[in-house]
C-alpha cells in the first residue's frame, strides 16, 4: 500500500486556506512551483481534481471541498506530532488562531495575552473577536473561548469558570419606575435583551425553592452587551448582563444591581479546541495559560469549586 502524500496534502490545505499558490508558498516557506507540483502530484495519485486553476483565481473543487476538513485534520495532527516529539528542545514559536466573544475579548483578554506573548515572543497570535459562532475545524481556529451552553459536538472542551451575571438598572430609572422586588414584576418594565438566543426566550429565576419565569419585552435586543450599557445608564430600562460587561457601571454607581437575592441559570466560560488530541506545544501552552488566568476574570475574587472537563474529557474540580 502506498504511503499518504503528506507534502501534497499540506500544500493542498495551504492553497485552499490562503486562496492561492503564492500565499500558500509564502506560508510554507516553499517556492510556488514546488507547491503547485506537490498538489498536481497528489491529484494524479488520487485521480481527482482538488483545485480549479485559472489565470486569476484558484478555487476548491467539489471533490476537494469534501476532503478539505479531513485533510486539515491530517496536517494538524502531523504538525502536532512533530512538535510534540521536539518537546522542550525548542522554544514555543509559530502561529495560533484564537477566537473569542467581542466584549469579553476587548475587556478581558488584552492583559493575559500580553503576558503570554512576553513569555513566548516567537509565538504569533491572531485573535478573532466576534459574537458569531465560529466553526473551529472549518475555519482553522486553534482555540475558541465561548460563553454559552455547549451543544453536543466533537470539539474538546475545558470549562474555565462560571460567569457572574447581574440584573442592573440606573438609579434614575428605579426612582422613576420603582424597584422590582420579585422577578415577575419585571413584566411591567422595559427589559433590554442580550444573548445568543431568540428574542422571545424566557428568563428563569430561582430562590430557595421558589421559581419564576419572565418573558422579556423591551426596546432593544442585541447579541453584544456593550450596546445595552449606555441605554441602561441613560435610564432606558433594565438589563441582565455579565459582570465583565457591567463592571465599570457597577463600580461607578451609574447602574446598580437589583433582585440580588435571586439566581439565574449559571453561564460558564469554555475553551474549545478541535477534536485532535495531538496539538502543537504552543497551543497547549496557551490553553493552559488561559485556563489559569481567566478564572477570576469571570467570577471576581470570591470563587468557588466548579466541575471542569479537561482536554482528556475527565471531570475534575477547579477552584474558579
Amino acid at each position: 500500500m502506498a504511503l499518504p502524500d503528506f507534502e501534497g496534502w499540506a500544500c493542498f490545505v495551504a492553497v485552499a486556506d490562503s486562496g492561492g499558490f503564492t500565499p500558500a508558498a509564502a506560508a510554507l516557506g516553499l517556492s510556488k512551483a514546488s507547491v503547485s507540483k506537490a498538489v498536481t502530484r497528489l491529484e494524479t495519485s488520487l485521480g481527482i481534481t482538488l483545485l480549479h486553476r485559472s489565470s486569476r483565481v484558484v478555487t476548491v473543487s467539489t471533490a476537494g471541498a469534501g476532503l478539505l476538513d479531513e485533510a486539515r485534520t491530517m496536517v494538524a495532527a502531523a504538525t502536532a506530532a512533530t512538535e510534540a516529539a521536539r518537546g522542550d528542545r525548542v522554544d514555543l514559536a509559530g502561529p495560533i488562531r484564537l477566537a473569542a466573544p467581542m466584549s469579553f475579548g476587548i475587556k478581558v483578554l488584552g492583559p493575559p495575552l500580553a503576558k503570554f506573548l512576553d513569555r513566548h515572543p516567537a509565538v504569533e497570535l491572531e485573535v478573532l473577536l466576534s459574537d458569531a459562532r465560529h466553526d473551529p475545524v472549518a475555519e482553522g481556529i486553534d482555540l475558541t473561548l465561548r460563553i454559552s451552553p455547549l451543544a453536543d459536538s466533537s470539539l474538546l472542551a475545558r470549562t474555565i469558570a462560571p460567569v457572574a451575571t447581574s440584573v442592573i438598572a440606573s438609579p434614575a430609572y428605579l426612582e422613576k419606575h420603582g424597584v422590582p422586588k420579585h422577578p415577575l414584576e419585571l413584566s411591567g418594565h422595559r427589559l433590554i435583551g442580550y444573548g445568543h438566543r431568540q428574542r422571545a426566550m424566557p428568563l428563569h429565576f430561582h430562590r430557595r425553592g421558589e421559581e419564576a419565569t419572565v418573558l422579556p419585552t423591551g426596546p432593544l435586543f442585541a447579541n453584544n452587551g456593550d450596546i445595552a450599557v449606555p441605554l441602561v445608564v441613560a435610564g432606558g430600562g433594565i438589563a441582565v448582563l455579565p459582570d465583565f460587561i457591567a463592571a465599570d457601571g457597577l463600580a461607578s454607581g451609574r447602574v446598580v444591581p437589583i433582585l440580588t437575592d435571586w439566581s439565574m441559570p449559571q453561564a460558564h466560560l469554555h475553551l474549545l479546541s478541535p477534536p485532535s488530541r495531538l496539538r502543537p506545544a504552543r497551543v497547549r501552552a496557551l490553553s493552559d495559560f488561559l485556563v489559569d488566568h481567566l478564572k477570576l476574570s469571570c467570577t471576581g475574587t470570591h470563587g468557588h469549586d466548579i466541575p471542569s472537563r479537561d482536554d482528556a474529557g475527565t471531570v475534575r474540580s477547579t477552584v474558579a
